[in-house]
């Protein structure tokens, strides 16, 4: 495809873009101020671009951040104290971004509102922030189940993972690891009953699929780290390699969130 037609093409879906929301007015999902051309659907530009990954001192097997960088500065392979006591089935995890506007915003449209054009650039942030220096056979997104699935249409989690595979060129499977029932939200319940509620419910239709493959999961956010542990038993159990996790946002206490993130969201929502 040659420049001039690539830049038609860009001004084409520019202009295409300014009038549909000259006709049709959509305001940031995040600060309220009206779109014009902004290139993220639902959000301004300026909201967008606060999107800032969480700071590298992190636990080195969990990605928890720690409260203080003087925590690895002697050790850079710390590890966090949840880990050392409940060392978790995956080897490693990488999650990238503070679950904070306006990420948070983006995914509730994106996994509650059926906005799968947020897809696209949702995926971006997690192709930017690949974690180097390590290889995979595989990529599998965390399953839902088939009730689930119905009810939301798509599973957000592989579409995101498609298009991550897409640009690193590896091969990603939703049909090898499969959850066998229903659950309620995580979110609702206490450890305890979180680690009941996920015992057991995933497994592996396809083991010689998986035999000796170094996998990467892939989730949209991670709260507890329960799911993402509980599909790495699976995997493992069915001889897989080992068993990475990815996952695009993080909830956590907001005495762990850098100041300067927690300042940008705040003032966004009141300027």
């Amino acid at each position: 495809m040659s420049f001039l037609t690539q830049a038609v093409g860009r001004y084409v879906k520019a202009t295409t873009r300014q009038t549909v929301r000259f006709l049709f007015p959509v305001s940031c999902a995040a600060c309220g101020v009206p779109l014009t051309d902004d290139p993220i659907p639902y959000f301004c530009s300026r909201c967008w671009n606060t999107l800032t990954p969480l700071p590298s001192t992190r636990c080195s097997r969990c990605s928890y951040p720690f409260v203080s960088p003087a925590a690895t500065s002697h050790t850079p392979r710390q590890v966090c104290w949840s880990c050392r006591k409940r060392p978790p089935s995956f080897t490693k995890a990488w999650t990238l971004y503070p679950y904070v506007s306006p990420l948070r915003e983006a995914l509730h449209l994106f996994k509650y509102k059926r906005k799968v054009a947020l897809a696209e650039p949702l995926a971006r942030l997690i192709i930017n922030q690949f974690p180097t220096g390590e290889s995979f056979d595989l990529i599998i997104p965390v399953p839902l189940h088939i009730d689930r699935l119905r009810e939301r249409e798509f599973n957000q989690s592989l579409l995101l993972a498609d298009r991550v595979g897409h640009h690193f060129g590896l091969r990603v499977s939703c049909t090898d690891l499969v959850r066998l029932r229903p659950s309620p939200q995580q979110t609702t319940l206490r450890r305890k009953e979180r680690l009941k509620n996920l015992r057991g419910v995933f497994t592996v239709l396809h083991p010689s699929s998986i035999t000796g493959k170094r996998i990467l999961l892939i989730d949209d956010v991670l709260t507890t780290g329960t799911t993402t542990n509980e599909c790495a038993k699976a995997l493992r159990k069915a001889g897989s390699s080992d068993v990475y996790v990815l996952t695009l946002g993080r909830t956590m206490d907001t005495s762990q969130i850098p100041d300067r993130l927690r300042h940008q969201s705040h003032g966004r929502l009141h300027n």
